[in-house]
């Protein structure tokens, strides 16, 4: 649109010169005059429409004055003189890690903070957040377009060491994880309302603490690990134990019963019982030994 604007006053400047001019040119200036004034038409009339990607609001100014309201995505008709930014809406992610490569900015990233008990812990973190679009010319004219740097990042670094006081090194890394989580994205919500901002998500990829913390915690984890198997092993010898003191009571209950509730009778009644059965059997002989004696066996086999 500039380039058109410039491109035909250019043209009607030389048109004007070269109508006063003796040489043979002259006779074109008329034409230059025209094609000036058809190049400004159309630069004017490009000006005057204005086109919003999807995602994204136009901010409208003025001669340096921010106007209230804000173009939708979509084709519009404004005044040429209006400057418009866009301003993308959707959701945005703002990464600080210790991996230099992941980071929104070179280099090594990560949060640094002291925990309660005086220790250093280093924190990665994910920021998902979007701009509300009827904020949008409060952005511009407060922050500008570089609110990225300006608010997100300085807002949540400060937030985090604000709360990370509250917690010790192990608490941060282990029990207390989502606690501080929750505490320090409704401290970041808040400053980033009054922003213009929303917050959607807040997102703790990970927690280092020091060294000498690390091999002590993992120490107790093993600790606590062996203390849990013993107390499994003993657990399973305590009902082992129990299962062959039953097993030992069933069998002495058996044999006092036996030795007290059988009689004389009914052990001859038993024993003619299982003798029968075993005459019956097609593989048994049986050869009677005299009177009150006891029938002798032989299997054929």
């Amino acid at each position: 649109m500039i380039l058109l604007l410039i491109i035909g006053v250019i043209l009607v400047i030389a048109g004007f010169a070269l109508k006063s001019s003796p040489n043979q040119l002259s006779k074109f200036s008329a034409i230059l005059r025209n094609v000036g004034f058809v190049v400004i038409l159309l630069g004017v009339l490009s000006s005057a429409f204005k086109q919003i990607e999807a995602g994204q609001v136009g901010v409208k100014a003025l001669y340096g004055r921010v106007q209230p309201d804000i173009l939708e995505s979509g084709l519009h008709v404004v005044n040429p003189l209006l400057n418009i930014t866009p301003f993308d809406i959707q959701t945005q992610n703002y990464t600080m890690s210790a991996i230099h490569s992941e980071g929104a900015q070179e280099g090594d990233d990560a949060i640094r903070v002291l925990s309660n008990d005086g220790l250093e812990v280093v924190i990665d973190l994910t920021v998902l957040y979007r701009i509300s679009p009827e904020d949008a010319p409060k952005i511009f004219k407060q922050i500008g377009v570089n609110y990225a740097d300006k608010i997100v990042r300085p807002v949540t670094r400060t937030r985090i060491r604000d709360n990370a006081v509250y917690y010790d090194a192990v608490a941060l890394y282990s029990t207390k994880r989502n606690e501080f989580q929750q505490r320090i994205y409704k401290s970041i919500e808040d400053d980033f309302k009054k922003r213009g901002l929303i917050l959607e998500q807040l997102l703790i990829r990970n927690i280092n603490l020091p060294a000498s913390v690390k091999t002590t915690i993992e120490s107790k984890i093993n600790a606590e690990q062996e203390a849990q198997k013993m107390q499994f092993v003993l657990q399973k010898e305590k009902q082992e134990a129990e299962r062959k003191r039953v097993e030992a009571q069933g069998i002495a209950d058996y044999q006092r019963i036996i030795s007290t509730g059988l009689t004389d009778k009914q052990l001859q009644y038993e024993q003619i019982k299982a003798q029968k059965e075993i005459a019956t059997s097609n593989n048994s002989k049986v050869i009677f030994m005299g009177k009150g004696n006891v029938p002798v066996i032989i299997s054929d086999k």
